[in-house]
């Protein structure tokens, strides 16, 4: 295939078409509605979980938004973690001192010490590491839960936690 048949239909225009802007409607259904076949997997309601993912959207830390949901921090990160967002307390050394503390290779005091976190973190971890995001779940709160959008990050700036930043 020649320049001139990749190029055939190509023409040159004075100006650009209006695109417009790209919306997405998403309000057919409330977020706690959307979660509600949920409600058997999640540490809490779904309604309280519909409040924590706006919160938590709307740029608050995870503690601060599970107490907007009027839930535990720690029910807070576990619920983020089911949805898909990255919550867990450790890094990739930490997930591999969890993962011996889960093979029993570890006791468990070596184990949080090896980590270099509370044992509440501790605990957090070993629940990221044994339990799946719910497949479902993530795409009830899609919409909701962009805080991965590098636009969002670079506005809401440091009123934006990471996931080390969970309250116990």
């Amino acid at each position: 295939m020649g320049l001139d048949e990749i190029a055939a239909g190509v023409e040159v225009v004075d100006e650009q078409r209006e695109g417009g802007v790209a919306t997405v409607d998403r309000t057919d259904d409330p977020l706690a509605e959307r979660l509600e076949p949920f409600a058997g997997e999640l540490p809490c309601s779904p309604a309280e979980a519909a409040t924590l993912v706006d919160a938590y959207a709307a740029g608050k830390s995870v503690g601060a938004a599970a107490r907007v949901a009027g839930i535990p921090p720690t029910d807070g990160a576990k619920a983020l973690h089911l949805f898909g967002e990255h919550v867990s307390p450790v890094g990739p050394m930490g997930r591999e001192v969890v993962a011996d503390w889960l093979a029993g290779e570890l006791p468990r005091t070596e184990a949080v010490e090896l980590a270099g976190v509370s044992d509440g973190e501790f605990a957090l971890a070993a629940f990221v590491e044994t339990h799946d995001p719910i497949e479902g779940a993530m795409e009830a709160v899609e919409g909701a839960l962009s805080v991965d959008d590098v636009d969002k990050r670079e506005t809401l700036g440091d009123a934006m936690d990471g996931p080390g930043d969970v309250e116990f």
